[in-house]
């Protein structure tokens, strides 16, 4: 069995972590820490948990936490990379669901998070975790910096043109919407039924905190440097996220639906759709996936690659816990086979 404890369980991202990881064969619970609810058991802020985790909230323990083989971090940003290297010493495999370890390039982060890295020499030695770019990387990773949802639905829908050098990479576009649970469980105005519901908007269009963790993904793929424009917008819907993402074609003569079939034939979480398709949120609404459909529309030089997953899972726990199941040897899919909510 695997040890795991969990750094910040009251949000949402924790709490879907605390459901994938109650009902994983192969995994024991050893601590759920969260200061404000210390003693508090866990069943009484989400009852979903009743009956499956008989555990209480408790005050972070240095102690007991290398005790752990596996520490989860579902903190706000800046918190994990306070505690990680005392973990990562003690031979804690550590798993970071913010953003502290995503961005290789430290300046880079402090100006989009705007505070100083606490350990920048740990950033250079952590993986990134979208297992279907770096699955050999994870196996032996001690830190894994796991992707944020954004990022995700935007790289595996674009990651096969880009490795093969298929689009222009000056002026990539990625229009994507996610439900409000994105914007995390703290109480703020614009996420009240009565601002979100019937409404539909963007933001950050100026700038989001994913951008650059998108364009050094994208960059990666391509060898190159990308341009991107990036709009995340906001729909009255709790889970998901729907990205669209567009690029110019070099050679449209190129079967792009073997290309993708073939990318990920090998891939469990990922769902190629036959030619033609429209994929919805719903059809990933507490499951791992991600499901991409492929377009060129009027048979011009745009493709446009539709990708769909729920933010909350794929976006963030379950992919979490897709990187511990290939860092401890177990089945990938193991926790994760769940078929998704409809309606």
């Amino acid at each position: 069995m695997v040890k795991v404890g969990i750094v910040g369980g009251t949000g949402y991202t924790g709490v879907e972590l605390l459901r994938l990881l109650a009902a994983h064969p192969q995994v024991e619970i050893e601590a759920i820490t969260s200061r404000s609810e210390n003693g508090m058991p866990v069943a009484d802020m989400f009852p979903n948990l009743r009956g499956q985790l008989d555990i209480a909230f408790s005050e972070p323990n240095m102690d007991v936490l290398k005790k752990c083989d596996v520490v989860f971090f579902a903190t706000p940003n800046g918190i994990a990379m306070t505690m990680a290297r005392e973990l990562i010493e003690a031979g804690v495999r550590v798993i970071d669901l913010a953003a502290d370890f995503r961005i290789k390039d430290v300046a880079e982060w402090s100006k989009w998070y705007g505070m100083e890295h606490a350990c920048p020499d740990l950033v250079a030695e952590a993986v990134y975790g979208l297992p279907e770019i770096n699955r050999e990387a994870v196996k032996n990773a001690r830190l894994i910096a796991n992707p944020g949802c954004y990022p995700t639905a935007v790289q595996l829908g674009l990651l096969p043109l880009l490795e093969n050098g298929l689009v222009e990479t000056d002026q990539l576009i990625a229009d994507a919407k996610s439900g409000v649970s994105g914007a995390g469980r703290g109480a703020a105005v614009p996420t009240l039924q009565a601002e979100s519901s019937e409404n539909f908007k963007a933001y950050a269009v100026a700038g989001h905190r994913h951008l650059p963790e998108i364009r050094q993904g994208l960059a990666l793929a391509s060898q190159a440097e990308v341009g991107l424009t990036f709009v995340p917008h906001l729909v009255p819907m709790i889970r998901g996220i729907h990205a669209t993402c567009y690029a110019r074609l070099k050679d449209n003569s190129v079967d792009l639906q073997a290309l993708y079939e073939k990318r990920y034939a090998d891939e469990y979480f990922v769902d190629v759709m036959p030619a033609g398709s429209f994929p919805e949120t719903r059809t990933v609404k507490g499951a791992n996936h991600c499901r991409i459909a492929i377009y060129v529309p009027q048979d011009g030089n745009t493709v446009v690659i539709l990708s769909v997953i729920d933010n909350l899972v794929k976006g963030a726990a379950g992919q979490a816990v897709q990187n511990m199941n290939i860092m401890c040897g177990l089945e990938e899919t193991a926790g994760l086979t769940a078929i998704a909510l409809v309606p």
